[in-house]
């Protein structure tokens, strides 16, 4: 048949059909790598076999229940009794968006922590929410304290506090309990956290601690392929949302429509947009392996790989980045660049030599780190003993000479 009968007797000019752009040739090929950066991370094998079963209508019945059990396994993450959870359909980023979109007003004030790229990141999209930004700052490598925070909110007053709980970028751990909540509800502030890095690997209970709107990623802890973001929010947030005064400026990310494909408000679902099928059947078979495992013991897995990875790179006489022990991030390590070292190099060294990846640093700490994630899958003994090998050999390579203190990190 020939193009011009493919026409179908439309008025269109047509052609002859150009093969200087060519397509892929043959079945893809993908190396197998170690990912023990800072994300993504090895996705479990179960996560990966879910991805390959049929596709499934995103308003069928048996997709509707699967995207119920995914609401149900998200308030055992979230520690909540709250019914608004979901996954939203896109990176952390969609998650980040979608929590400042709806949640702020043009002209509200919103406290942003910024003690690294993520925090950064809000107060920008902050801005291009029109919103009045207050960017409460600390040194790479540093928290803030309660006091401070408690501090800020009473000063301020603001509609949202948002602090990071992971920050990837530089390794540190924020606090978020201690009445941080209690005294954001006081001043009629939501509190909104970042818990991308986190979400999984160390302890979070939305409903003790008090916090209003959560969001995280799925290709961290949770062991999944990027491309969801489970987000939460309490009652108070859903009454801001209920309660705008204007729409929010995003109709992609607009929870009171995403709300109706997820059932929040009415049994009945409406169409919003194409959920992303596959990435939920992953999304849901991570969540059941989380509570085969449960909390604790997932939470106790990753500790205890941090403290190993550390054991090791203190006998090879390196530092952690984050100088006090509580402000460091269980998940995602930082670990200082020795003088006369090519961190760059050393990354290169690892995935040529063992398939292992090895990150360097990011916004504050580029230049000045190694960033190691032990997440989901990888949060186990071989997995960090593969990534100690690598530094072994990397630094070897380089001539690198263990100061005579080595044996013991600040860990």
């Amino acid at each position: 048949m020939s193009v011009d009968q493919l026409s179908q007797g439309r008025k269109e000019e047509m052609a002859e059909v150009s093969n200087a752009a060519k397509t892929p040739q043959g079945p893809i090929q993908v190396p197998t790598r170690l990912l023990m950066g800072p994300g993504p991370t090895t996705a479990h094998p179960r996560i990966l076999a879910a991805q390959a079963l049929p596709l499934l209508g995103h308003m069928h019945p048996p997709f509707i229940h699967i995207m119920d059990e995914i609401k149900e396994g998200l308030r055992y993450m979230f520690q909540t009794e709250s019914p608004y959870t979901l996954m939203i359909s896109g990176t952390g980023h969609a998650g980040m968006e979608a929590a400042i979109a709806n949640l702020l007003e043009p002209g509200e004030k919103i406290i942003v922590g910024v003690n690294g790229i993520w925090g950064e990141r809000v107060a920008d999209l902050a801005e291009r929410y029109q919103g009045d930004v207050i960017q409460l700052k600390a040194d790479p490598g540093k928290t803030f304290s309660i006091a401070e925070l408690k501090a800020a909110v009473a000063q301020h007053e603001p509609a949202i506090l948002f602090l990071v709980q992971g920050e990837s970028s530089t390794g540190t751990h924020q606090a978020l309990g201690d009445g941080l909540g209690e005294a954001c509800k006081a001043a009629g502030t939501l509190l909104v956290v970042d818990t991308v890095a986190s979400l999984g690997g160390v302890p979070l209970f939305a409903d003790k601690w008090g916090i209003d709107c959560i969001y995280s990623g799925s290709q961290k802890c949770l062991s999944g392929p990027p491309g969801a973001a489970p987000f939460f929010m309490s009652q108070r947030a859903v009454d801001k949302l209920k309660g705008r005064k204007t729409k929010p400026a995003t109709y992609n990310l607009d929870l009171n429509l995403i709300a109706d494909y997820w059932g929040w408000f009415k049994p009945a679902r409406s169409y919003h947009h194409t959920g992303v099928v596959s990435t939920f059947y992953a999304m849901r078979e991570a969540l059941a392996i989380v509570g085969e495992e449960g909390l604790p013991a997932m939470w106790a897995r990753h500790l205890a790989a941090h403290q190993l990875l550390w054991k090791g790179l203190g006998e090879l006489g390196l530092q952690p980045y984050v100088p006090d022990a509580k402000d460091r991030l269980v998940t995602v390590n930082t670990i200082k660049v020795p003088e006369g070292v090519d961190w760059a190099a050393l990354c290169k060294d690892a995935m040529d030599t063992y398939a292992v990846e090895i990150a360097g640093g990011l916004g504050p700490s580029i230049g000045k780190v190694w960033r190691v994630g032990v997440m989901g899958f990888n949060a186990r003994p071989m997995a960090v003993e593969q990534v100690l090998t690598a530094f072994r050999h990397g630094l070897a390579k380089q001539g690198y000479k263990q100061p005579a203190a080595a044996g013991k990190s600040e860990l």
